[in-house]
């Protein structure tokens, strides 16, 4: 259960930058809205992290947090916002993807 609400954590750091991104783009009450998704994103990321940490390792448990955030926030620019999707860029996502699954595997 530990594994799982630290994925979603992952999940809600990429919703926190992604939410960012949007709000640094737009201007007013979208921006404001944008803003709210952040700090509501940031919140939920970071409790579930701490409920992780309960019995996952910190150091572990912050890598994978860390890892999905990075390979998530990528993946939503290159989507989204338009950055590009060289050879290496993509090279370096799936070695940290595989890295990730790795510290899995290996923390008892």
């Amino acid at each position: 259960m530990d594994w799982a609400l630290l994925i979603i954590a992952g999940f809600f750091e990429v919703a926190f930058t992604t939410c960012l991104g949007k709000a640094k783009i737009t201007m007013g009450i979208p921006s404001a809205l944008w803003l709210a998704g952040f700090f509501v994103s940031l919140s939920t990321s970071m409790y579930l992290l701490y409920r992780a940490t309960l019995t996952i390792p910190m150091g572990t448990a912050y890598a994978v947090w860390t890892g999905i955030g990075a390979v998530g926030t990528v993946i939503i620019a290159i989507i989204f916002f338009k950055e590009p999707a060289d050879f290496w860029r993509l090279f370096f996502i799936a070695t940290l993807i595989i890295s990730i699954a790795g510290l899995k595997f290996v923390t008892h």
